[in-house]
């Protein structure tokens, strides 16, 4: 652990000798009534607006109102192929090839049309296996899924719990469950990150996990696209989904990404919902075509992509693409480290720190247990201009987004922590 030290002149310091500090100047920070920066940990809810956004938005406008469908094929960047232009960026960021993503629909409706094709259940093997506290959507998601096929939901879904007294999930746990219902589950989807206690999973290992008794494996990345090394090609998962509108600033409800690992690209016999954009760029105006599937991620797309919103992303991809995930998650160990540090010296037995304390196992989200919550708490902070989330039962999760928060940011949040703590 680098050798911090409270004090605000420690975190100035920080500030000046970080190499990404002039990137917190491109997103807009929002303010208080008398207009100064609020203290913003919630990127992992929605991230914030890059200046740019506006600009790579306009752009379209202009051209929708000065070509019409021309656009299609004369605007600046044809909307024709747009998601195209996502594609190399937004790979690199998640550790993939471009062959196996592509940017399309919104997240749990990926997550529907990845299971169509990659759960396969058997009146043998059906069930699903998901963490016990995995983000309520992805749990109604695979619970319908097996309503669809006929199963009971409750006894098709195996949960992978934390122990008695425990926060986080333990790997033993999951290959004891394996071990002991492997032949009986059909798909393994884990959420990349837990969005509750911000907990980093192996995912290589989940992986390799469930393949090795004859699952598939699928991941909810939306807790760590942007936010951790993701590696999903390496990984072997069959594949992936995440939002862009938490660690990658793209605007609410904005669009998902899709990871479809190249195992699959090519086998067009596998089950999937389709659509005229999935068809062969070749021949997909001809209209009257038998159906031919694209090669990877791409052959499960269904509709012509909303370009306003793609257009928000690529503002934000841009950045990225500049920055690097790896100088990214560099900054982020240092700054969750700094913030884990000073939250730790409070020695405060009313709150508690669940996510884990190895960086490798977190991102840059902390999620703080109250201990007799009541959410009092979290809204003292919010009065005091910090904006986190609360999270049922007893969790207040902040994220130092390593983009725009400083070391100072960090250090204020937990003085006014410090100041609602004794108050």
């Amino acid at each position: 652990m680098p050798n911090y030290k409270s004090g605000l002149e420690f975190a100035l310091e920080q500030d000046k000798l970080d190499p990404l500090r002039k990137y917190r100047e491109q997103f807009h920070i929002p303010k208080n009534k008398t207009g100064e920066d609020l203290i913003y940990l919630c990127g992992n809810s929605l991230g914030l607006q890059p200046k740019s956004t506006k600009e790579y938005i306009n752009q379209e406008l202009e051209d929708w109102a000065n070509l019409g469908v021309e656009g299609h094929t004369e605007a600046k960047n044809p909307w024709l192929p747009y998601h195209e232009f996502l594609t190399e960026s937004m790979a690199k960021l998640v550790g993939a090839k471009p062959l196996e993503v592509v940017v399309m629909n919104t997240l749990t409706a990926n997550l529907h049309f990845m299971m169509v094709s990659f759960y396969k259940p058997t009146p043998k093997r059906y069930k699903i296996l998901i963490e016990a506290d995995a983000f309520p959507s992805d749990k109604y998601a695979v619970e319908s899924q097996l309503r669809h096929h006929g199963y009971d939901d409750k006894e098709g879904l195996i949960l992978w719990k934390a122990r008695e007294g425990e926060e986080l999930a333990n790997y033993d746990d999951l290959e004891a469950i394996l071990k002991a219902h492997g032949d009986e589950i059909a798909l393994v989807m884990i959420g990349g990150v837990n969005y509750y206690t911000g907990q980093y999973f192996d995912l290589k290992r989940i992986a390799d996990l469930g393949h090795s008794y004859g699952c598939m494996v699928g991941f909810d990345c939306a807790h760590g696209a942007g936010n951790v090394q993701l590696n999903l090609h390496e990984s072997g998962a069959d594949f992936a989904v995440w939002c862009t509108y938490k660690y990658l600033n793209s605007g609410p409800g904005s669009l998902s990404g899709c990871f479809v690992h190249e195992k699959h690209a090519h086998d067009k016999t596998l089950n999937r919902f389709t659509g005229w954009w999935s068809h062969n760029k070749q021949t997909r105006f001809n209209m009257r075509h038998e159906f031919d599937v694209l090669p990877g991620a791409e052959g499960w797309q269904l509709s012509n992509p909303p370009i306003l919103s793609m257009a928000a992303i690529k503002a934000s991809l841009d950045i990225f693409n500049e920055v690097g995930i790896e100088a990214l998650t560099k900054k982020s160990r240092l700054l969750t480290g700094y913030f884990e540090f000073l939250i730790s010296s409070l020695n405060n037995q009313d709150i508690k720190i669940i996510t884990p304390l190895e960086d490798s196992q977190r991102g840059c989200q902390l999620s703080i247990q109250v201990k007799n919550a009541d959410k009092t708490l979290h809204n003292k902070l919010t009065e005091a201009g910090v904006i986190s989330d609360w999270r049922e039962p007893d969790v207040i999760r902040c994220a130092p987004v390593p983009l725009y928060n400083s070391f100072e940011d960090v250090y204020n949040m937990v003085e006014k922590l410090k100041v609602c703590l004794n108050d």
